[in-house]
Formats: structure tokens, sequence, C-alpha cells
């Protein structure tokens, strides 16, 4: 059994507990299906609540550290080198109609740099963990990005935009080309997962635009310590701010983003 360090150590337990406030909240969501009001209230308070149980384990522990959350936003800490970065509830859409793929996100950013990512799906328990030089695992197995050359054989992730967003049209023909040259493209609804599924080489690329960056930081963390490649559309390390990312494995990253810059 790998040994977990303190860092992580901290940060999987504030997950699982999360995790363990959103199992009971979702087992009553089917239920708010049929009522008139409709389960949206519900899954918000599911969410602040989980943010809650969150924060509070991490300040516990490291009371000094600062904050950047999905739901109560920055907050500055007296350590200013180091800021947790928590998506309380990645994949809300799944969870309020009823859908078991969802997670908890928790990233360490330290003078800028993301060193430590955890996510944990409570339904699942799939708890994927990574550390910057330490490597990446689920639970304790040790994991690697696949190992494919050829996008004929690849499957890919990737986001839909959805009422509001932009950029519909653009997707529509990067989403085209890579259907017409790989194995298939998967739209699961939680980009944390997504990265960590690329990470125990489930897949083999995926891309994304509009994201924020509890969206990505743990997931980032995982693949890079598997082994794969991160950047934005433009191959640049800009994807905390430009809300971009592509990830794959090191013999697909290029021409995946080929292809996808293409499209524009």
């Amino acid at each position: 059994m790998t040994t977990r360090s303190a860092l992580i150590t901290v940060m999987t337990a504030a997950a699982q507990k999360a995790g363990r406030a959103l199992t009971r909240d979702f087992g009553e969501v089917e239920h708010l299906q049929v009522s008139r009001k409709g389960p949206s209230d519900f899954v918000s308070a599911a969410d602040h609540k989980a943010e809650k149980v969150a924060r509070e384990h991490l300040a516990r522990v490291r009371p000094r550290y600062g904050f950047l959350m999905e739901e109560s936003g920055a907050s500055a800490g007296a350590d200013t080198s180091n800021r947790w970065i928590v998506d309380p509830l990645d994949g809300t859409t799944n969870f309020l109609h009823g859908i078991p793929h969802f997670a908890v996100s928790i990233a360490l950013e330290r003078d800028g740099e993301l060193v430590a990512g955890v996510v944990y799906n409570p339904i699942t328990d799939e708890l994927y963990w990574a550390e910057k030089g330490q490597g990446a695992y689920l639970n304790g197995r040790r994991l690697r990005v696949s190992a494919r050359k050829a996008m004929a054989v690849s499957l890919f992730a990737t986001g839909i935009p959805f009422a509001g967003r932009r950029d519909h049209e653009l997707f529509l023909r990067q989403l085209a080309q890579v259907m017409a040259v790989s194995a298939g493209v998967r739209r699961f609804g939680a980009a944390a997962l997504d990265l960590a599924y690329l990470a125990a080489g489930r897949y083999d690329g995926f891309w994304e635009t509009g994201l924020q960056p509890w969206d990505m930081a743990a997931g980032i963390v995982l693949v890079r310590e598997a082994g794969g490649f991160v950047s934005d559309l433009d191959g640049r390390p800009t994807m905390m701010a430009s809300g971009d990312i592509l990830a794959a494995n090191e013999s697909l990253h290029d021409s995946l983003g080929q292809l996808l810059r293409a499209c524009r």
C-alpha cells in the first residue's frame, strides 16, 4: 500500500468528509425530482454544505492557508504562499438529475504552482490523488496515462457548451473533426473526473473551454503525475487563466491540439 504524505492525508480526509455529505443528500434527489419546486434549491444547499465541510477541515489543519472556492470565492490566508482550490461538487448537473457521476475536487497551489490534487467520487468510492514528484494514484494503485499512439484507436473526452455559453459552432466543428479520426468521444459532465480518468488511462485525451480554476486544478496535477501533458488549446501553460484545457498522453497531445486549432 502506497504511503500518503501528511499533505495528501489532509486533502483526502477533507474530500471524503465532503463526499459523505454529498452522498447523504444525493439519496434525496430522486424524491425531489417529482416535486413542483424541483431539486435545484436543494442541490445548491448540498453544494454549499459540502464546501463548508471541506473548508472547515482544511482550515482546522492548515489554518494559515488561503482559499479559492467555487461557492465562496477567494480569501487570502496569513500564509500567502499556499492556497487551497476547491470544487465541492464538480458535476452539479449530474447530481441535480440523479446521475451518480460527480466528485469533490481539492488542489493545493503553492507560490502559483499546483503541487497536489485530490478528486473523489463518493458514489464509487474512487479516490484519485497526486503530489508533485510523487506520482498519481487511484486509491493505492499507481496510475499512468495510456500508451496509445494512433488517434484511430483512441478515446477522447470533452465538455459540451450549455445554454448561455458561446462557441457552440466552434465546438461542433471540433467534435466533428475528432469523431472522424478517433474511436469515439465521451461527454460525462464532470471535468475533474474526465482528467482523473485520463490519468488512469481510461481516456486518451481531453479538451474543454470555459472552465474555472477549481474545475481543473486537481486534475492537472493528476495528469502530469501520471505522465501526461496539459496545456491550453494553443499549447501554452495558461489553462488556469484562460479556462481552456487540452490534456493527453505524450503521443497524442500535439496531434489533438493541431486538429482542434484547425477548426478556428
